[in-house]
């Protein structure tokens, strides 16, 4: 993509590629787990594609996401925090007493003075192409114009949600537009699952960007964890818990499977009047906690897991053999929905609809669910090493980056469209 710019510097062959993650974090943790998990792998991967090591930011609105939880060379910028509500319909300040306009106006100058300020190879806006509000475009306009040597990404999940639901968000972001401040749009999925090309969730001028990573699964980094249950043990989680308490309080009340025991972790955002609740309902088999560093290793450990069916929570258990129960969110977006759909067509995991949600239905499903397990090996779930590779690829292809810096080790990769 032509910027219009001349180069004239060249980046010297010891300083560390430099990445930016943005993500707009109006809920729960997903955005931000997820830039951490590509914090993680090109941290390791980078070094080894490229010789050269790598830093970064990501930019995020949770406020105490866990900067120790990074890899090294990376930190954390955190913007005023935004979130949605039914009295508001829409965003809104979370903390702040300011009008939302007022928010989105800081929100996006800290990220226009920290991407010039930082320079960065290579900028992955998460999910929103333009922020929340319209709030990157005059960041992104000014990286533009002046770092072109920067790549800009735009990172999809494997499902946006109905083709009219996201039908008015990209009215109000004009595929020319995202054309023209893009290089690539990376799609966190397997398009044999579910293809945003031809579900009619992304616009057709917008297919020649995609290049399809395959799920973010194989390859999370598990960390150590206070949480060593006895085994055999099931497993269930709600993700932030923010909308997970309808879930929590039937798991708490499923009879768990003899020999068993169950682990229930309702989420950092669940209410404590929700938690306490869900406390209360748990049987004496029934561990309940609010949050475990290393869910991905919990899941893998564990005989059984039952979950929503948000991006995250879905990756790290495709990447095991678990069997898995997805009672997905139905409201207001039906992402989660479509998402356990289409794996349940394949047979990578089992569907139970919010209207048959019950501790009786995840009962039977535990009974036969903790004597089997389930082959996920043709679905693609390399997408973090895939992520790895197109970033050394696009960030090899800046002219501002001398060819000599860069060991070229990640000559001939490719990732299929």
């Amino acid at each position: 993509m032509d910027t219009g710019t001349s180069v004239t510097a060249t980046r010297g062959s010891g300083e560390p590629l430099r990445v930016v993650f943005y993500s707009h974090d109006s809920q729960g943790l997903g955005h931000f787990r997820r830039n951490r998990a590509l914090a993680h792998t090109l941290a390791q991967r980078i070094p080894v594609l490229t010789g050269s090591l790598v830093t970064g930011l990501l930019l995020n609105g949770v406020s105490g996401a866990a900067a120790r939880s990074l890899p090294r060379g990376f930190d954390v910028v955190t913007l005023p925090g935004i979130g949605k509500s039914a009295e508001r319909r829409g965003y809104g300040p979370r903390h702040l007493d300011l009008g939302m306009d007022a928010v989105l106006s800081v929100r996006g100058e800290i990220v226009r003075a920290t991407g010039l300020a930082f320079r960065p190879d290579l900028v992955v806006v998460d999910r929103h192409a333009l922020g929340v509000g319209g709030e990157l475009l005059a960041g992104l306009h000014a990286m533009r114009r002046e770092l072109p040597q920067t790549r800009f990404v735009l990172g999809l999940r494997d499902v946006l949600d109905t083709p009219e639901a996201v039908a008015s968000e990209w009215r109000s972001t004009p595929s020319d537009l995202v054309a023209e401040l893009y290089d690539e749009i990376w799609i966190y999925g397997d398009p044999g699952v579910h293809d945003l090309r031809a579900s009619g969730e992304l616009p057709a001028e917008l297919a020649p960007l995609v290049r399809y990573q395959g799920f973010l699964a194989h390859g999370r980094a598990e960390e150590p964890t206070h949480l060593e249950p006895e085994q055999p043990y099931l497993v269930t989680t709600a993700g932030g818990g923010s909308d997970g308490t309808r879930l929590c309080l039937a798991a708490a009340a499923a009879e768990v499977p003899a020999g068993h025991r169950h682990i229930l972790i309702t989420g950092p955002q669940m209410s404590d009047a929700d938690h306490r609740a869900v406390e209360r309902e748990a049987g004496r088999r029934t561990a309940v906690t609010r949050s475990v560093d290393d869910a991905a290793g919990l899941i893998r450990r564990s005989a059984a897991s039952v979950s929503m069916a948000g991006y995250n929570t879905v990756a790290e258990t495709l990447a095991t053999d678990v069997p898995a129960l997805l009672v997905p969110r139905e409201r207001p977006r039906t992402e989660q929905l479509i998402r356990a759909r289409a794996l349940a067509a394949v047979g990578a995991t089992d569907l139970l609809r919010e209207d048959d949600l019950s501790p009786a239905a995840i009962s039977r499903w535990w009974t036969r669910a903790v004597h089997r397990r389930v082959d996920r090996g043709s679905l693609d779930l390399g997408g973090l090493r895939a992520v790895a590779s197109s970033a050394a690829r696009l960030v090899r292809s800046s002219p501002a980056l001398a060819p000599e810096g860069l060991s070229g080790r990640e000559e001939g990769l490719s990732v299929a469209v």
